[in-house]
């Protein structure tokens, strides 16, 4: 028996009872659970809400299993213990909901923007990103943004071309979650976008110390004054900070001490990690990875295997879609099926 059609006691009054309890418990500024429109209309289920359906929907996809597989900040580091772009998805999303919930803001709004925020990161993390969005201008005069892209996998990429089919509030959330898009329309939307960065700084920072990248001598003495010594103790005064000027704004914002000292720690680290002597010996090596690949696709006939991630897209669009797809070590290993002659390879 359809159980959608035929609802049993639970499934058919939960709807109503979820509504009295986000009525009576969230804040009149949380966003609705049924997420608004999606872009093709479907039943709902009688036991998820639109947005729990949307999160699932997103831990589901195959773009969010290869998230294990691709880089936060070091290419291919030796050791079990760094951040992928999967553990950093998760590190958001459980800061997020925390935020949420002392907010009373929607929590599965807050989680389902949060999981799906990074599906469009190519591999090699932020370098990877730029070496791409440089080959796309220089050859076909358009760019790239993992945000837009993260939109472009749920909407068009995922089950086989047809999407996710994910409500309004969780789109938006995904495509404006980097500060350089803009704002996004929900409270919810805006704590993941604020939240992460406030993840990545202070994971980095852990995951740099741990590759002797950076010594502790080396942070920045203010900020360190300010925001605590440890990663855990920055990020538990920057949730405490958020919420408490938030509640008070009706808006996500933080402190203006806490909001400098975070600040001063992300130039700290564009300077000495993100953009350091390390980071530039990796980016020629990613940049002739991903250049050497992006060449070959453009050469290609038909362009990349299988017709890229939409075959109905033009070229350009085409080779974003596969190339983008890509985890680091399968970029890597097409890469060297290209570059190594066959009598040379292992």
């Amino acid at each position: 028996m359809d159980p959608h059609a035929h609802p049993g006691p639970v499934a058919a009054s939960l709807a109503a009872r979820r509504m009295a309890w986000e009525t009576e418990h969230l804040s009149p500024l949380a966003a609705q659970s049924d997420g608004g429109e999606r872009p093709v209309a479907e039943e709902d289920c009688g036991l998820r809400s639109p947005l729990q359906r949307d999160r699932d929907r997103i831990v589901h996809s195959k773009a969010f299993r290869r998230l294990k597989h691709k880089t936060q900040v070091f290419v291919a580091p030796e050791g079990d213990h760094y951040r992928t772009r999967l553990t950093h998805t998760l590190e958001v999303t459980q800061i997020a909901r925390t935020v949420a919930r002392a907010l009373r803001l929607n929590e599965d709004l807050t989680e389902a923007i949060g999981l799906g925020h990074d599906l469009g990161h190519p591999p090699f993390g932020h370098i990877g990103e730029e070496v791409l969005d440089i080959c796309l201008r220089e050859r076909f005069d358009r760019g790239f943004r993992h945000y837009e892209h993260s939109l472009r996998v749920v909407d068009h990429l995922e089950r086989d071309g047809t999407g996710l089919n994910l409500t309004t509030d969780v789109r938006d959330g995904i495509v404006c979650h980097s500060g350089r898009a803009p704002q996004p329309r929900t409270l919810e939307g805006r704590i993941v976008r604020l939240v992460d960065r406030v993840a990545y700084i202070n994971h980095d920072i852990d995951d740099a110390l741990r590759a002797g990248v950076l010594a502790e001598a080396d942070l920045p003495t203010d900020a360190i004054a300010v925001l605590g010594e440890t990663g855990s103790v920055r990020i538990d005064r920057l949730v405490h900070d958020l919420v408490e000027h938030a509640a008070v704004a009706g808006d996500i914002v933080q402190g203006p001490e806490a909001g400098e000292a975070m600040l001063a720690l992300r130039t700290f680290m564009f300077e000495n990690v993100y953009l350091g002597p390390r980071a530039q010996r990796e980016h020629e090596k990613v940049e002739r990875v991903v250049r050497t690949l992006f060449e070959h696709y453009c050469a290609l006939p038909g362009g990349p295997p299988d017709g890229g991630g939409a075959p109905e897209a033009d070229l350009p669009t085409r080779i974003t879609d596969y190339l983008a797809g890509m985890t680091d070590r399968y970029c890597i290993r097409t890469f060297e099926e290209l570059a190594v002659p066959e009598s040379l390879a292992y």
